[in-house]
This record gives structure tokens, C-alpha cells and sequence, in this order.
């Protein structure tokens, strides 16, 4: 059914039916941290099987609590190749930003590996990690060299980037953004909204509809 985005969509809308597969760590499972409430995974099933009237698609979601994208190419066939995605989208870095500036070779190499394994007419998306909230930077101190890194691979691969990272730092600049945290890292209800509507504005699919 025609929607009125087809002509804006950074993500091609086929006629017939599409399949999405997110893939990533607990931030893309919405583990825990949403306390019932939909993840951003589950807001853009929302937006496309039903807001956009695309009912056969399907859309599924395998991140993986505590993983990063070594162990998600580990698992490619698992997690990726068995569902044929006419739209992949991995979002990682918050686990391996862990390993500092030494482990940026095998984030950037595994990530390359992850979107290369992609059929050729699957698009991809790359997400950038979102913020980690002040208790938890010195911790987290590489983060935004592996920000870096996604928007790097993103402009040498040709994948659609979503930069949460910049979105958050528009959004609490210098603040601490804990009204969008449920934990030091992981985003509770609100942050998974933002980061629900802030992908589907950049694959031009619109914002979800208000309830």
C-alpha cells in the first residue's frame, strides 16, 4: 500500500513484502532496561507493519545481551543470513568500546565483515552507540572513537548512518543524560523512543503517529 514516503525514503520501499533484521547488543534486545515498555526495535515494527500499512513484512530482532561485533560475526548466519534481510541494521559499540583504543582494528574489521556478509541487495543501517551518562565515561572513555569509527565505516561502505551519538549531544549537550537512561548505559522507555524516531526520521520513514 503507498504511504506518501516512498518518494523521501532513504530505505527503498518494495511493492511486496521486506524483511528487517536488527542486530546488536541489549540495547537493541531491550533487555531489562525498558521495565515492559516497547525497545526502539519494537517502536519501528510498530511504524512499519502497521503506521506504514505493511502488514506481510516481517521484522525481527536478534541482538544479544553483552555482545559485541566480534561475537555477532560469529554468529552471522544465526543472526543474519538464515532471515535473507531486505534491511539490516547492526548497532554495536557499547560493549566494545570496553576494550579501548586497543580493540578499534577488531571492532572495525568485524563490523566491515558483518555488513560485507549482507546479500548484495540488502541495505544496510549502522547506528552509533548513544551516550553513556557521566558515571560511567571514564569507564566507557573510548566511546566516541567508536562513534567514530561506525560513521567511518559507514561513509566507506555506502550503509545509511544513524548518529544517536550527535542526536543525544544536540539534544543534553554537556548535561548528563540520565532522563533518557535507565542505568549509566542503557536507555530506559524514553531513550529507546527517541532512538526509535530518530532512525526512522533518517531512513525517511517518518516519526511514529502519537497515541
Amino acid at each position: 500500500m503507498a504511504t506518501g514516503l516512498e518518494a523521501h525514503a532513504m530505505i527503498r520501499l518494495s511493492d511486496g513484502p521486506m524483511t528487517w533484521v536488527a542486530t546488536g547488543d541489549s540495547i537493541t534486545q531491550a533487555a531489562l532496561h525498558t521495565h515492559g515498555a516497547r525497545g526502539w526495535v519494537e517502536h519501528l515494527h510498530e511504524r512499519v507493519r502497521w503506521q506504514l500499512c505493511r502488514l506481510t513484512d516481517v521484522v525481527v530482532n536478534t541482538g544479544v545481551c553483552a555482545w559485541g561485533a566480534v561475537d555477532v560475526l560469529a554468529s552471522h548466519d544465526r543472526l543474519i543470513g538464515r532471515f535473507d534481510p531486505d534491511v539490516l541494521s547492526v548497532s554495536l559499540g557499547t560493549n566494545d568500546c570496553l576494550a579501548g583504543e586497543e580493540g578499534l582494528r577488531e571492532f572495525r574489521d568485524a563490523m566491515r565483515r558483518i555488513i560485507t556478509g549482507a546479500v548484495p541487495r540488502t541495505q544496510v543501517v549502522v547506528h552509533t552507540p548513544v551516550l553513556a551518562s557521566s558515571s560511567d565515561r571514564e569507564r566507557r572513555a573510548a566511546l566516541p572513537l567508536y562513534c567514530q569509527a561506525v560513521r567511518d565505516i559507514a561513509k566507506d561502505t555506502g550503509a545509511l548512518l544513524v548518529d544517536h551519538e550527535a542526536h543525544w549531544l544536540e539534544h543534553h549537550g554537556t548535561a548528563d543524560p540520565i532522563a533518557w537512561l535507565d542505568d549509566p548505559a542503557h536507555p530506559n522507555a524514553a531513550g529507546h523512543l527517541h532512538m526509535a524516531n530518530h532512525t526512522l526520521r533518517v531512513m525517511g520513514l517518518g516519526e511514529l503517529d502519537p497515541l
